[in-house]
């Protein structure tokens, strides 16, 4: 029997393969390769090419791998993108998960973890904020993912399988042992930004909106590493194969950095000095949002390994350097 990534290919569904990989527990990864790359799946990890939205095929792929368990990380992630291209965010993550939960269902699949965010709650009235907030979003990404949420767990309400919503916060770094990373060169991820700002690879960092209700006047966000994130979800899968009842988990660490604090981090960490230009708010982006993390910790005894913004910053900047160097060797062969 295999554990299913959807998205496998991809920032955390890669590091999610890997991680399986190196337990022991057999994995298949399903990945159109939109916006993930076949380099980052393992070896010896199956990678199936095609669409969550296409029941026949993940109908077939659950039956020929004997799959109980599926972990759904593929979606569009992009608050921006989201705005500009709603069509594409309600089909992309909403209508093509329910097509994915279909299929589950019909072959018998006993788990399903569901990558959600905390664009759900919107802008909220207290931080941290606990899963039991209001979920209010205010971009097509957020109400795309509430709704994917909301189908779901009414498909686990009435049929056999358990069923998670992790809502991930700001999710930065990479593989400590640098086998992946965030790969994708047009990411908005603040720390994979500046990272590259850092390097040179971007002339300069924007700052969208410096007059926010905050201290210093910049967004405020709850940055959780990668590797981290992975080790909440093997602890939830386990917790839903000894019996655990439905449940929704914030993924964070229950505090939060500043805009300009990430900024002068990435500068300390790389040695490095790079241009901020200040720039309008965008659509869609909240003043601040962290993450209550008391539910996480009592259900799952999850412990965090790598809580320091310094080392978030150092494993993203060294991969941003094996990115680079791959990016080189490349143009030097041709």
């Amino acid at each position: 029997m295999s554990i299913l990534i959807t998205g496998g290919a991809g920032y955390i569904g890669s590091h999610l393969a890997h991680a399986l990989n190196a337990a022991g527990e057999p994995a298949v990864v399903l990945d159109n390769l939109a916006t993930g790359f076949r380099s980052a799946v393992p070896d010896n990890v199956p990678l199936v090419l095609g669409s969550i939205g296409n029941v026949a095929l993940v109908r077939s792929l659950i039956a020929d791998y004997r799959i109980k368990s599926i972990f759904h990380c593929a979606a569009a992630t992009s608050v921006p993108e989201s705005v500009s291209d709603p069509i594409f965010y309600y089909g992309n993550n909403t209508v093509a998960s329910l097509a994915l939960a279909e299929a589950a269902v019909a072959e018998g699949v006993e788990h399903f973890i569901f990558s959600s965010t905390a664009a759900v709650y919107g802008s909220p009235k207290f931080n941290p904020v606990s899963e039991d907030a209001p979920t209010l979003p205010v971009s097509p990404y957020g109400s795309s993912k509430l709704m994917a949420e909301i189908m779901i767990g009414d498909i686990a309400a009435v049929h056999h399988i358990s069923y998670a919503a992790l809502r991930y916060f700001n999710v930065a770094g990479a593989d400590p042992g640098l086998r992946t990373g965030q790969s994708a060169s047009n990411a908005t991820n603040l720390i994979k930004a500046a990272v590259q700002a850092a390097l040179g690879l971007r002339t300069q960092l924007q700052i969208f909106g410096n007059d926010y209700d905050t201290p210093d006047g910049t967004c405020i966000r709850d940055y959780i590493h990668v590797s981290d994130l992975v080790s909440a979800h093997i602890g939830t899968l386990d917790y839903l194969r000894q019996g655990g009842d439905n449940v929704t988990l914030n993924c964070g660490y229950g505090h939060g950095y500043s805009v300009l604090e990430v900024i002068e981090a990435v500068k300390r960490v790389s040695g490095t000095d790079f241009p901020v230009l200040s720039s309008e708010r965008r659509a869609g982006d909240l003043a601040a949002v962290v993450a209550d993390i008391s539910c996480l910790n009592r259900l799952l005894r999850w412990k965090p390994a790598y809580d320091d913004l310094d080392t978030i910053i150092s494993h993203a900047l060294a991969w941003e350097k094996i990115l680079l160097n791959r990016s080189s060797a490349a143009e030097a062969a041709v």
